[in-house]
């Protein structure tokens, strides 16, 4: 493989910068969508809690709203995942099995010349 060449390097770090602007923009757009549809679903219990809230009213919402539980759930969880994974990344550096993959997708990019919808952005 390629890896010595300085240019394929610069590749594989522009395709992983990508793929870490890919994830934030997921949870942006679930942040964005999906959690003001689960706000608005519990609306009515978010007024009750503005005039007493108690943990047993939110225990209570996010027991009988299971929809905008899942929908809270989703974003939370995805933005806790790419957290976590981000931080792997900048403490440890990015894992040999995950460069592997950055590289060979590059090498298809590569392959597959400038009718690749990444090649504008990676080459």
């Amino acid at each position: 493989m390629a890896s010595s060449d300085s240019s394929f390097a610069q590749q594989v770090q522009r395709l992983h910068r990508l793929t870490v602007y890919g994830r934030w923009l997921l949870v942006c757009f679930f942040w964005l969508t999906i959690a003001p549809l689960s706000l608005w679903g519990i609306r009515e219990e978010i007024f009750l809690w503005r005039q007493y809230f108690t943990w047993v009213a939110l225990r209570y919402t996010l027991a009988y709203h299971p929809l905008s539980t899942l929908g809270f759930a989703i974003c939370i969880g995805t933005t806790t995942a790419v957290l976590i994974w981000q931080s792997r990344n900048i403490l440890f550096g990015i894992p040999q099995s995950e460069l592997k993959r950055l590289e060979q997708k590059v090498c298809q990019i590569r392959q597959q010349g400038e009718s690749h919808p990444l090649w504008k952005w990676i080459w």
